[in-house]
């Protein structure tokens, strides 16, 4: 059974950095995307950024610039760097992993809040 245990949300202020991380575990096939989604109160779910098997990354225009995704491969696990925070960027952030010949899997969300 694959499970995503996702670690780093919190408060932070306008200006601020947080790092988000995302562990998958019971893998068995290559990962091919990893990446992480958003959520904001009322409003539905977005992609914020995605990394793919070979590297290539793929960002939302309002975070370009300020986050920056990063993989291991060997440990299954993705990075999200967040960096000059604003209020906007509050929301629950999901990792979400495609595994090749087996589907996709949601991480369990953890809060962002950008707030003075």
């Amino acid at each position: 059974q694959v499970q995503l245990v996702e670690s780093g949300g919190g408060l932070v202020q306008p200006g601020g950095s947080l790092r988000l991380s995302c562990a998958a575990s019971g893998i068995i096939f290559s990962i091919s995307r990893m990446g992480w989604y958003r959520q904001a109160p009322g409003k539905q779910r977005d992609l914020v950024a995605t990394i793919i098997n070979g590297g290539g990354t793929n960002y939302a225009d309002s975070v370009k610039g300020r986050f920056t995704i990063s993989r291991d491969n060997a440990k299954n696990t993705v990075v999200l760097q967040m960096n000059s925070l604003k209020p906007e960027d509050t929301a629950v952030y999901y990792c979400n992993v495609i595994e090749q010949l087996r589907g996709e899997y949601w991480g369990q969300g953890t809060q962002v809040t950008v707030s003075s």
